[in-house]
């Protein structure tokens, strides 16, 4: 699929899919957007170039870059109009066209979606209760930002009431039919937390919070609810993440088994990003860690990824949550399948 053809698919998003598909016509026809994708437009499919261009667009409003685009992107007060959105926004590209490609050049695409904490959540619920009262290591591959390292310190509705801690800034909708077969009122406890990703966002920067939010879709307020929670959270009891390939994040992490504790690698939404060859070096290493696992000093994989649906199915996609536990399990287990921003979610 060539560059155009990927800004002509469009996107879900009311905003995005006008943005970009009038930004595939300008491209066509030679304009601005020729102009910011100028030597960018060899940027391998994996690098979605398309959404890079998109959230550098929303990152100048965030910014205050583009104050008459301001006025049509409802995340910072707007309203959207879809026949005023390219004249402004084809405006602040060309008054920002430099700023613009070094934005898509330098960053890469972040999936760091708090809703994916709701399936992550119930899934460890599972993988910690089978594995007794063992405190978590929880380790997460591809972290962004980090923001879902903390699923001890969120609420969930659950059966019309908040599960998990009742009195935390950040309260899920998971959107759940069906309930995972545990305990939901037992508390999870946390004894270790750590997280690599190759471009790590550091949230208690302004730098760091524009270029996160920017990757959210500025007409979906109830994620941008989510985002302003998470980031609040996590600036509150912050975790580094490392600058470190999956591989050599948990070859370091998995040097040795932690008695007492059950080590949980989790990762959502970013495996598509991950070479084929570091994909290899990381299950590895994993693979090396789970012969050290014992009942004492369990390991679990806990995966939110997407696969693709069967023909005929209303989305390309599906998002399976997996998880497979050592040295107990007999294999990977289907838990349950949800949409890519986590909610709504079927377990079983």
């Amino acid at each position: 699929m060539t560059l155009l053809d990927r800004l002509r698919a469009g996107s879900t998003s009311p905003l995005n899919d006008e943005l970009m598909r009038s930004a595939a016509d300008d491209l066509e026809a030679g304009g601005i957007v020729a102009t910011v994708f100028d030597g960018l437009g060899g940027l391998p499919p994996a690098a979605v170039p398309e959404l890079r261009f998109v959230a550098a667009v929303h990152r100048l409003v965030l910014s205050r870059h583009a104050p008459r685009l301001a006025l049509l992107y409802p995340s910072v007060g707007g309203v959207l109009n879809r026949a005023q959105l390219w004249p402004a926004a084809a405006e602040a590209l060309g008054e920002n066209t430099t700023q613009v490609r070094r934005w898509m050049a330098e960053t890469g695409v972040q999936t760091n979606e708090v809703g994916r904490c709701g399936p992550l959540w119930g899934g460890l619920q599972v993988a910690a209760q089978r594995c007794g009262k063992l405190p978590v290591r929880l380790l997460e591959v591809g972290a962004s930002a980090g923001l879902n390292l903390r699923p001890d310190r969120i609420g969930l509705v659950v059966g019309g009431r908040v599960r998990g801690q009742t009195d935390s800034g950040l309260v899920l909708d998971p959107g759940w039919t069906g309930l995972p077969s545990v305990d939901l009122e037992r508390p999870l406890r946390i004894s270790h937390r750590a997280a690599c990703d190759l471009q790590p966002v550091d949230v208690s920067t302004t730098d760091g919070r524009e270029h996160l939010a920017s990757f959210v879709w500025a007409d979906d307020l109830a994620r941008w609810e989510r985002l302003r929670a998470a980031m609040t959270l996590a600036q509150a009891e912050p975790v580094a993440v490392q600058p470190l390939s999956a591989a050599d994040f948990l070859g370091a992490e998995l040097a040795h088994a932690h008695l007492g504790e059950l080590t949980v690698v989790w990762h959502s939404v970013v495996w598509q990003y991950v070479s084929a060859a570091e994909r290899e070096r990381a299950r590895a290493v994993l693979a090396a860690a789970a012969t050290r696992a014992s009942i004492h000093a369990p390991l679990a994989l806990l995966t939110y990824e997407p696969v693709r649906a069967e023909p005929g199915a209303s989305q390309a996609y599906r998002f399976e949550l997996r998880l497979r536990v050592w040295p107990t399990g007999s294999g990977t287990e289907l838990l349950g399948v949800g949409a890519g921003h986590g909610s709504p979610f079927h377990w079983g």
